[in-house]
């Protein structure tokens, strides 16, 4: 029950909201680019955002962008 309270929560974040967008967008324009340009893109990205993302979990993003299935719920990789 905890767990669904939590996603409800998160799902009005608008941090999450924000990050979101920010991998929708790097997945659609560096789909099948490489991690270190795919990384580059995400750091740009979030340092124009208000949203401060921890080294593990920009790993981790950079990991499932670069992967056979890009596309993906954010809340996969917190």
């Amino acid at each position: 029950m905890s767990e669904n309270v939590d996603r409800e929560a998160q799902q009005d974040d608008p941090r999450l909201v924000v990050l979101q967008a920010v991998v929708d967008r790097i997945t659609s324009w560096q789909e099948g680019s490489d991690q270190a340009t795919v990384r580059k893109e995400l750091d740009s990205a979030l340092d124009g955002s208000d949203v401060d993302v921890d080294e593990a979990t920009r790993q981790r993003i950079v990991e499932r962008v670069t992967s056979e299935s890009p596309h993906f719920d954010v809340r996969e990789v917190l």
